[in-house]
């Protein structure tokens, strides 16, 4: 009877460890829950037309308060200054600090730094759940970023095709950095899916259209390429494309700044054929100022560059005079919307952006990542615990404490995590 009992002893841990086992199984946090596996439509190049959204009528707003430490965060890494002087580990500090007060634009930023490793460690990971968090407010930008993710391998696996899915989604959502891709990739006149382009310019010209009003300098380029000529069935205009060339030049397109400064120097269809070397002696010294700081924007242009017939304004032809002319100095914008980024761990509160209210998390159980690590890390203590051991009342007690543990946490597994 009583080795009956010794035998029963050592039975009921290890068949409560069973158990725990069991429990992980059914309340883990599934991995593929997560904004970075959803399910997607598949990418259609041929798509039949395409209805213009814009991403400033999705974005969560942001508090003043948190914009000041997004823009101190912004000035911080200034183009302006000499890399050695960008202070990219204060502006990670900051773009924390304000990602945490709901600051989206600083989200992204954050996320930037993580991938390149600048000014903070590089994790791929914790790019990504930023994005996933930004993903689940409805930012547009955040999904066209997680196709960059994709499409490269960061902190996912390398997948071209949820790429263009992500791509995709993000541009019917109203992200202008996803429509002006895409619209580059769909302006052929044929399809080649090998070298990454197909034919559908209707739809293309609709997508570079809706991403050009929002501002999109990359989009300019593209739409005033495409339109450039004299075929009218495909939507060429040679005076429509030198108007958008110039426009893009005030979004800081250094390419389309580039394109005008050679056109002006040569007798085009573009140009009206007309050699003005004094314009393209502008564009070029613009084009140069745009290589050394993209972030530049010059909405004053047409004061001192204005297209023909208008007359050139005088000028001491020195560069920073026209540049200083030409910009002026207002709110920075995020760097990391670009295809190629310029590049916290999650923080144990965020902040909803709607409500301006602070959101305490678990810290261990902040995100359905966090989660599912936890959940590891009880994996490994429960085998180190019990390596070598014979049965005995201390491993029973771990197991009940761990089914203790996970019971609460699959509680939590269905909780909103602070993005949501």
């Amino acid at each position: 009877m009583m080795r009956r009992r010794q035998a029963d002893d050592r039975r009921w841990p290890a068949l409560l460890l069973a158990a725990v086992f069991v429990l992980v199984g059914l309340t883990a946090c599934p991995m593929n829950h997560l904004p970075r596996n959803m399910t997607l439509k598949a990418f259609d190049p041929h798509r039949a037309d395409f209805a213009c959204k814009h991403e400033a009528d999705a974005n969560p707003p942001f508090t003043a308060e948190a914009d000041a430490l997004f823009q101190q965060g912004m000035a911080a890494t200034s183009y302006d200054l000499v890399f050695e002087r960008r202070d990219y580990a204060k502006a990670a500090e900051l773009w924390k600090q304000a990602a945490g007060m709901g600051h989206w634009k600083a989200a992204l930023n954050l996320a930037g730094l993580h991938e390149s490793g600048l000014g903070v460690p590089q994790d791929s990971e914790q790019a990504v759940l930023l994005i996933e968090g930004l993903m689940k407010q409805g930012v547009p930008a955040a999904f066209d970023k997680m196709g960059t993710y994709h499409q490269r391998g960061i902190g996912v696996t390398s997948d071209t095709s949820r790429a263009y899915a992500f791509w995709q989604l993000a541009a019917d959502m109203g992200s202008s950095a996803a429509q002006a891709h895409l619209g580059y990739k769909l302006q052929g006149t044929y399809d080649n899916p090998d070298q990454g382009f197909w034919g559908n310019r209707e739809v293309a010209l609709k997508m570079l259209e809706c991403s050009f009003a929002q501002g999109n300098g990359d989009a300019a380029y593209t739409l005033a390429l495409t339109i450039t000529g004299e075929d009218a069935s495909l939507g060429e205009d040679n005076a429509r494309a030198l108007r958008v060339y110039h426009e893009g030049v005030k979004l800081g397109c250094k390419d389309c700044a580039r394109d005008l400064s050679v056109e002006f120097d040569r007798p085009v269809p573009l140009t009206g054929n007309m050699i003005d070397t004094a314009r393209s002696d502008r564009y070029r010294l613009l084009r140069e100022a745009l290589e050394l700081n993209p972030d530049l924007r010059f909405p004053n242009l047409d004061k001192v560059l204005p297209l023909p017939p208008a007359a050139l304004p005088i000028w001491d032809r020195k560069r920073q005079t026209l540049i200083d002319a030409a910009r002026v100095r207002s709110a920075l914008t995020s760097r990391a919307g670009s295809r190629v980024s310029r590049s916290d761990p999650r923080a144990s509160g965020s902040t909803s952006p709607a409500a301006g209210r602070k959101i305490s998390i678990p810290p261990m159980l902040g995100s359905t990542e966090a989660r599912t690590r936890w959940h590891g890390s009880l994996f490994q203590s429960q085998v180190l615990s019990s390596e070598g051991s014979s049965a005995s009342p201390s491993v029973g007690v771990t197991a009940l404490a761990l089914a203790i543990q996970l019971a609460l946490s699959s509680v939590y597994c269905l909780l909103p995590s602070a993005e949501e």
